[in-house]
């Protein structure tokens, strides 16, 4: 292949401005802001479900609660009545008085049951809505620190596309000023080789894989013509010759 030595030196400033626009792309991957924005979506879908279940122990133990309390005063107006029975005199039987105050003692032993089940619920609940209000913050200082990441990732975005978009611009330029076979010829071995389908020869090595050519490389180099297509024997992208060649 054969192409002006200005159009081989335009591949240079288009290896440069890929490059860039490579750098650009892997840069605006690999924001550590996105690592910190995935972490705190992920522990904020975790509060979400910590949260569900710990009001719903909460909404739990608030209908047991009810339940007892309602178990107590039932006992207690039990033993209320039969309270008032005793000292009302109705019962004269000596019998029926013990009885009546065997049960006044048996409900009264309920009652104080009942009132400790009350005392233990209300612990628990006091408990489950203490782990409420601390997930509940913990959820809203993780919702403000992803809505300042999530800005902080966007200005720097903004900032890497503004710079790429320059980037892209120049190299249609220079684009234009390579001819299409060889044009294609590079694209190609960018796709081959990471990125890179052109470099220097440089002080008798080749830029793209860092290797000196040797002698007889070198002295087929020299006897090629100005406008011939050189290629790396090593690594086989385009070799540009330049004043720094050291041929």
């Amino acid at each position: 292949m054969k192409a002006a030595p200005q159009a081989q030196l335009r591949l240079i400033d288009l290896q440069d401005l890929d490059s860039s626009l490579d750098r650009l792309a892997h840069r605006r991957r690999t924001l550590p802001e996105l690592a910190e924005i995935e972490r705190l979506e992920g522990r904020l879908t975790e509060l979400r479900d910590a949260i569900v279940a710990a009001e719903t122990e909460v909404g739990d133990l608030r209908r047991e609660q009810k339940k007892a309390e309602q178990d107590v005063d039932q006992v207690r107006t039990r033993a209320d009545r039969d309270q008032k029975r005793l000292d009302s005199g109705q019962v004269t039987s000596a019998k029926d008085l013990s009885s009546l105050q065997t049960e006044i003692e048996s409900l009264h032993r309920r009652q104080s049951d009942l009132e400790e089940v009350v005392l233990e619920i209300m612990e628990r609940t006091e408990e489950a809505e203490g782990r409420v209000a601390a997930l509940n913050a913990e959820r809203s200082g993780a919702q403000e620190e992803l809505a300042a990441l999530t800005e902080r990732r966007d200005t720097v975005q903004r900032e890497i596309d503004d710079e790429a978009g320059a980037s892209s611009a120049a190299r249609t330029a220079v684009a234009k000023d390579v001819p299409d076979d060889l044009l294609g010829l590079y694209e190609k071995l960018r796709g081959q080789f990471g990125g890179v389908g052109a470099a220097k020869l440089y002080r008798g090595a080749c830029q793209g894989c860092h290797l000196a050519l040797n002698t007889v490389d070198l002295n087929r180099i020299r006897a090629a013509a100005e406008d011939e297509v050189i290629r790396c024997e090593e690594c086989r992208r385009i070799l540009v010759r330049t004043p720094e060649s050291g041929l």
